[in-house]
Order: C-alpha cells, then sequence, then structure tokens
C-alpha cells in the first residue's frame, strides 16, 4: 500500500516534549520524513537546518522515546484501522518502525562522520508506504519487542553524544548538520507516535489522531 508522497512543510514539526517548532522550543523544522543535508543518511536534499537551544541534546532523545513507549502501551487496544494524517496512513507498527529507522539511520550518519567514512545514502519507503506487517495486530509481546528495541536504541544515542564535548556537538566532524541539530532533529520522531496517538479506552477508534495532521 502505498500513499502519496509527502511534501512537509515548516510548520509540520511534533508540538510534543517542546522540541523545535512545539510551544516549548524555538523555530520550526519538517517532520522527521524531511529530507536530510547533503552527506547524511536522512534524504537527497536540503531541509530547514532543526533549531536547537540549551536543552541537553541525550536527555531529549530518551524523553522521546519515554513518550513514544507511553503512548505504544495504549496500543494493544488499536482496532486495526490505519490513522489518516495528512496524506499518509499510520499504525502501531508502522510508528514503532519509523521511530526505530530513524534512530538507526542517523546514527549510521554520525558514526560514518565521526571516522571519516562517507555516508551511505537513505533507501527507506519512510512514511509514503505501509506494508502488510505495518497492519498487523499490535499484542503485548510487540510492545514488549518495541520496549527492547527502542530503549537500547536510545542508550546507544545517550552514551555517544554524553562522550562529545561541547565543541564536538556543535563543530561536528563531516559533512550535514551538527550532531546537536542532528539530535534535536531525531526527538521530532515523536511525530510517528503522536499520529496514532492515545488508545487508552479499549475499543476507540484508531482512526482519530491524537494531534491534528497539518497537509
Amino acid at each position: 500500500m502505498t500513499e502519496t508522497k509527502h511534501v512537509p512543510t515548516t510548520s509540520e514539526a511534533p508540538e510534543s516534549l517542546g522540541v523545535p517548532g512545539g510551544p516549548g522550543g524555538p523555530g520550526t523544522v519538517g517532520t522527521p520524513d524531511s529530507p536530510g543535508t547533503p552527506g547524511s543518511g536522512s534524504g537527497s536534499g536540503p531541509a530547514e537546518t532543526p533549531a536547537t537551544d540549551d536543552r541537553d541534546p541525550a536527555q531529549l532523545l530518551t524523553a522521546m522515546v519515554d513518550r513514544v513507549l507511553a503512548l505504544a502501551a495504549t496500543w494493544t487496544a488499536w482496532d486495526g484501522r490505519p490513522v489518516p494524517a495528512g496524506d499518509r496512513l499510520y499504525t502501531p507498527h508502522k510508528a514503532i518502525r519509523r521511530v526505530a529507522d530513524h534512530l538507526v539511520d542517523h546514527l549510521a550518519e554520525m558514526e560514518a562522520r565521526l571516522v571519516g567514512e562517507e555516508t551511505q545514502p537513505d533507501h527507506w519507503h519512510a512514511s509514503a508506504t505501509t506494508t502488510a506487517a505495518d497492519l498487523a495486530p499490535f499484542t503485548g509481546a510487540d510492545l514488549d519487542e518495541a520496549r527492547s528495541r527502542l530503549t537500547r536504541l536510545a542508550r546507544i544515542w545517550v552514551n555517544r553524544l554524553d562522550a562529545l564535548t561541547p565543541d564536538e556537538l556543535d563543530r561536528s566532524a563531516g559533512t550535514g548538520w551538527t550532531f546537536r541539530q542532528l539530535a534535536f532533529h531525531l526527538a521530532e520522531s515523536v511525530y510517528y507516535a503522536d499520529a496514532v496517538g492515545d488508545l487508552t479506552t479499549v475499543g476507540a477508534p484508531a482512526s482519530t489522531p491524537a494531534r491534528p495532521a497539518k497537509p
């Protein structure tokens, strides 16, 4: 199942956690599916540079994953209907897939840049495609898997970011956004979970997003 290719606008940043573009952070950036900077592992074209502030980028990523998993804890009540958000569809499995892939993508970019390697081009289908696996029921076992996967990915990011000096965060090796900017960009991954929303009430219609999506 393939949806129309989505072109994000600068007003589409997630509004949770006060990330850039949300009520608690300055500036606006695109959604996590917006193209990455040249030389990065995320996309093929330039995107608006993520705004940053004095918040700890490692803690910001931990908070993002905590928020995603808190919402995911309600998704065993999902009724099987994909959630429309703008011109795309989201499901619990798709939200987890996109958060994990986004973390992996930029982690690979950062590690390559730190050792002086060329970054790999992005071949993700991202949110443009909803796979058969995305449409599967979201069970308690799936939630356990998501917790293990995302908490470990967040821990890798925290360890890596904490090992960098402020100068290395803001004057980062290689071509592309600084590592601080990458972390703030990754914090927007909560967008995918917010699209599915909080399904606390068993049988709640997943077709009603927890937050409005902008076209």
